[in-house]
């Protein structure tokens, strides 16, 4: 059974839904990256996304597009960010581990190199922004066979039949994003999103998270019962990349999984 299967599984059989957060590494530094990651896993995040910085990140609101921009200054490269999974591999065997950016930052390595090299430094899973299933049969057969699973998108605007087609060829969870627009942004319809992760339910097995919109407690609490997870991304990166790793931060963190324990 996958890491991802496993915590997920596990939350389950607990009533409780998975806290999933997304900084990007290496801003505002390494250092910082791998604290915040720590300070994450024993403090009730169950995944963490590791955004990998990339020039031209489409689907990023404002936050995160300067989240990226600031570690392309540090020169942070993938071969950076799975050395640094790979320490924080050294304390920590349970959280998950799902790296997300854009194609040119994977096939930069090639898909059976990076498959092997994240697979040996612990990585669980991958979110490819803007490969389709159409162009991803190279990364999912490596990626298959060194058990990394591929996450797949799925936005409110995306036709039914599409939909399927996306699901069939997913493997970990489902990331629903709620709302049409960027990272970020600030209002999403809860309505409509429940209807929305029905419809994904009926058509597959796999858990259901969802993404973007949500940044604080309420936020979290208003849309928690609704599927399998939620993820938390430019709350954070905001906090981390401005004023680092810190009080700040760790307290935004306590706030959002204390609203899933609740």
């Amino acid at each position: 059974m996958s890491r991802i299967k496993s915590i997920f599984s596990s939350l389950k059989e607990r009533n409780r839904k998975a806290l999933i957060a997304y900084i990007v590494c290496g801003d505002p530094n390494n250092s910082s990256t791998l604290e915040a990651m720590e300070y994450m896993a024993k403090n009730g995040v169950d995944i963490i996304e590791i955004g990998v910085p990339f020039s031209d990140p489409m689907a990023e609101g404002p936050s995160i597009q300067r989240a990226h921009e600031r570690s392309l200054k540090n020169n942070t490269s993938l071969e950076n960010i799975l050395a640094l999974i790979g320490d924080f591999r050294k304390t920590n065997k349970t959280v998950g581990i799902v790296l997300m950016g854009y194609m040119n930052n994977f096939e930069s390595m090639g898909a059976k190199e990076f498959s092997l090299k994240a697979s040996e430094k612990g990585v669980d899973g991958i979110i490819v922004v803007d490969m389709p299933p159409e162009e991803s049969n190279e990364f999912t057969e490596h990626t298959k066979l060194n058990d990394i699973d591929i996450i797949r998108l799925i936005a409110p605007t995306t036709e039914k039949e599409r939909i399927q087609k996306i699901c069939n060829s997913a493997s970990g969870f489902i990331y629903f994003i709620s709302l049409k627009g960027t990272t970020g942004s600030e209002k999403f319809n809860p309505i409509d999103v429940k209807e929305n992760i029905k419809h994904l339910n009926e058509i597959s097995t796999l858990p259901v998270v969802i993404g973007f919109g949500i940044k604080d407690k309420e936020t979290v609490e208003s849309i928690k019962d609704l599927s399998d997870g939620v993820v938390v991304g430019s709350a954070l990166v905001d906090l981390l990349g401005t004023k680092g790793f810190g009080t700040d931060f760790k307290e935004k963190v306590n706030e959002l999984s204390s609203a899933l324990a609740d």
